[in-house]
């Protein structure tokens, strides 16, 4: 990932970003240092709160990243896999239904989700819900479009 440009967001931006992970998975993001990382060779942002890459821009939206979301545990928009999905989703697969044991209430088709494992609750990837979250458990088929995992590129970015 090659960065083009780093800038300091103002503090309206910062509270846009707030704003948007508490309404989207009700949780606090509490940093003295924000700033935005815009790459070259990708169609995303990152944000680095206190130097670290826990907040991304996937389709323009802000969002949590895999670290963000084990640092700030969501309460909202999670999807929980069993321990059989686990070594899949942290490679990348995208989520199917045999996977899938709790969906949060009020995910909709379309929206950005914290794909995590039951046993610890630790989060594995980030996707896009292909379902509603109602509709997410089951026998077979897709449900999430992984996005983001551990051991990426983005997972593995430092400055």
């Amino acid at each position: 990932m090659d960065v083009s440009s780093r800038h300091h967001l103002r503090s309206d931006e910062i509270d846009e970003i707030a704003d948007a992970l508490r309404e989207g998975l009700g949780v606090e993001l509490d940093g003295d240092s924000y700033e935005l990382v815009e790459f070259a060779d990708e169609d995303f942002e990152v944000v680095l709160v206190d130097g670290d890459p826990l907040v991304w821009y996937p389709g323009g939206e802000p969002f949590v990243t895999v670290a963000g979301a084990n640092r700030t545990d969501p309460s909202t928009g999670v999807v929980t896999v069993d321990a059989g999905a686990v070594s899949f989703v942290s490679d990348g697969a995208d989520v199917m239904r045999p996977g899938i044991t709790e969906a949060s209430e009020g995910i909709s088709e379309g929206d950005l989700v914290v794909i995590q494992e039951e046993a610890h609750g630790k989060a594995l990837a980030v996707g896009r819900a292909l379902v509603d979250g109602d509709d997410m458990a089951g026998d077979s088929g897709k449900v999430v479009e992984s996005l983001h995992h551990v051991g990426d590129e983005l997972f593995e970015f430092s400055v």
